[in-house]
């Protein structure tokens, strides 16, 4: 009974702050995921005052939270845009994944962490996160703008090579031999291509078996599906986030809107405690030792996610303005740096560090890119301001 009672109020302190920490991200204008990784980082081991009774219960709803984060992410887009992007916005997604990959991959190496950890540190370089993104743009008022469906564009490519990238990730850090490592990763292909089959020829029956009037029959069986599918897909090393992703894509329409509003406030709750969580599982002390690495990484894979949107939005015939736009606002990495890192930590320790040290920077930073990257382009070369009009796209607004 004391302990219940101990594990309640610790509970309720930390729901309490998180509330009020993402108010005050709110009313500053930034993302609330620095905020909750350093509240992880106060009260963790080597914090200023270590939960314990919570603990195991904040670990499953950190693991939940990123089953809902791909689960929501996959309600965004349905098959068929995922395919019509693939099909025009590789040669950009290719060149994300060589610009800002490689910086990860070489810096682990560099570092002596060995091949494993440069595979692990790649994907939290590589990946911008969508959520941070997504709401800068609409801070700014850009959702029309013509560069925004070249961000969303390269967004989604990441997106998608999440599903690949992550079983391919999970089969290295366990060590798997070369046989058992195909294997694992032709399961994963053939899930993947069997669903986006699926959704894409049979969509509406998927939905239509799924859909309900009643939000709360909606709710239980969207979140029920999303975990019965995402504990399998863990059972096959194919990964719960990868399953959670692959749900989402195959709902379309009326019900993944309805899906999407019904289950974006428990999203929030438990994105929120998952960053904590990752804060709570690292120690402070280990981050100093990390931090210029951090820095320089950064700044690295700052300057070459802003080449990647500027080649992106070249490729779609933006004009130079729209193009350092759509390169600054890239570069805020989040969500699915934690997530990798999260992942790789048992195999080598200071990935942690580092990443919530790159991630914390870049949080801060990316809105800032997306603000003044143009007029700093601008400043510097000497152009004039271009007239807002010719930037702009079709009225109708672009889906986030």
């Amino acid at each position: 009974m004391h302990n219940t009672a101990t594990m309640l109020i610790e509970l309720g302190a930390i729901i309490l702050a998180l509330g009020l920490l993402g108010r005050l991200a709110g009313r500053v204008g930034f993302s609330p995921i620095p905020l909750y990784l350093l509240a992880g980082l106060a009260f963790g081991n080597g914090g200023i005052l270590a939960l314990q009774a919570s603990e195991e219960f904040i670990a499953v709803g950190a693991e939940i939270g990123v089953i809902l984060l791909l689960l929501m992410l996959g309600l965004e887009y349905s098959a068929s845009e995922l395919v019509t992007n693939l099909r025009t916005q590789y040669p950009s997604g290719a060149v994300d994944f060589v610009l800002n990959a490689v910086p990860g991959a070489v810096a682990a190496l560099i570092l002596g962490w060995g091949p494993v950890a440069a595979v692990a540190l790649a994907g939290v370089t590589w990946i911008s996160s969508s959520g941070v993104i997504a709401k800068v743009l609409g801070d700014l008022r850009r959702l029309g703008n013509r560069e925004t469906p070249v961000v969303l564009g390269v967004l989604v490519i990441e997106d998608l090579a999440m599903a690949v990238y992550l079983p391919i990730l999970i089969t290295v850090l366990a060590g798997a031999g070369l046989a058992g490592g195909s294997v694992t990763l032709l399961i994963a292909l053939g899930t993947v291509g069997a669903v986006l089959y699926l959704a894409l020829r049979h969509g509406r029956l998927i939905s239509r078996a799924v859909s309900s009037d009643n939000p709360e029959m909606l709710l239980l069986v969207v979140l029920g599906l999303t975990l019965l599918v995402a504990g399998l897909a863990q059972e096959l090393q194919v990964s719960a986030a990868v399953g959670a992703f692959l749900v989402g894509i195959a709902l379309s329409g009326e019900v993944a809107e309805g899906a999407s509003n019904l289950l974006t406030p428990l999203r929030d709750l438990f994105a929120a405690v998952f960053f904590v969580f990752f804060g709570l599982s690292t120690d402070p002390a280990d981050i100093p030792p990390v931090l210029f690495p951090a820095l320089l990484l950064a700044f690295v894979t700052a300057l070459t996610k802003i080449a990647t949107g500027w080649y992106a939005a070249r490729r779609a015939g933006i004009k130079s303005a729209g193009r350092w736009r759509a390169g600054g606002t890239l570069v805020a990495r989040g969500e699915f740096s934690i997530v990798i890192a999260g992942l790789a930590v048992g195999v080598e320790p200071r990935i942690g560090p580092l990443a919530t040290a790159y991630v914390l920077i870049l949080v801060v930073v990316g809105p800032l890119t997306a603000r003044w990257t143009e007029p700093l382009a601008r400043k510097l070369t000497g152009r004039r301001k271009t007239p807002v009009g010719p930037e702009r796209a079709a009225p109708e607004p672009a889906k986030v």
